[in-house]
């Protein structure tokens, strides 16, 4: 009798984990939905930007990213998404960099972030103010000094 008790017990406990994993298999898809929506969205935007006033450096580093990117997605993608603020470009390559096929080396990963940061601080001015202004103390002095770090490697002629 006790192993049936402990036979019942335990199907119970397998089938309420099973149903646990149903459900954030299923809150998972909701995001993941949300997700695709989003990046669908961003796949339709521009897939060129114009670095002409951006300062030679940065150009040079334009190259790298259209290079290296499109060949994951589409350029589209990042130069239309919502991300602004050096923090959030710099997780977004870390990321994109370990993904297979990516081919982004250290060096051009780091190419890739400063382009990135700087054109959101240029290009991206209204969003990227507007991000900065909601974030802590802290993060806008991290902020501050990745830019001004960015602006010390590429000065403007």
């Amino acid at each position: 009798m006790k192993s049936i008790s402990l036979l019942s017990s335990l199907f119970l406990a397998v089938a309420g984990l099973a149903l646990l994993g149903t459900t954030a298999v299923r809150a998972a898809e909701e995001i993941d939905a949300a997700t695709k929506a989003k990046i669908a969205e961003f796949d339709k935007g521009p897939t060129k930007i114009d670095v002409s006033a951006y300062p030679a450096g940065l150009q040079k580093n334009y190259e790298v990213f259209r290079e290296r990117c499109v060949l994951c997605h589409t350029l589209a993608r990042p130069i239309s998404s919502d991300f602004a603020l050096p923090g959030e470009w710099s997780r977004y390559v870390k990321r994109m960099m370990h993904k297979p096929g990516a081919k982004i080396s250290d060096a051009n990963a780091k190419k890739i972030y400063q382009f990135l940061a700087y054109d959101s601080m240029v290009r991206k001015k209204a969003l990227f103010d507007a991000k900065l202004a909601q974030a802590t103390p802290e993060e806008q002095a991290e902020t501050d000094a990745k830019i001004k770090e960015i602006l010390a490697a590429y000065p403007q002629k």
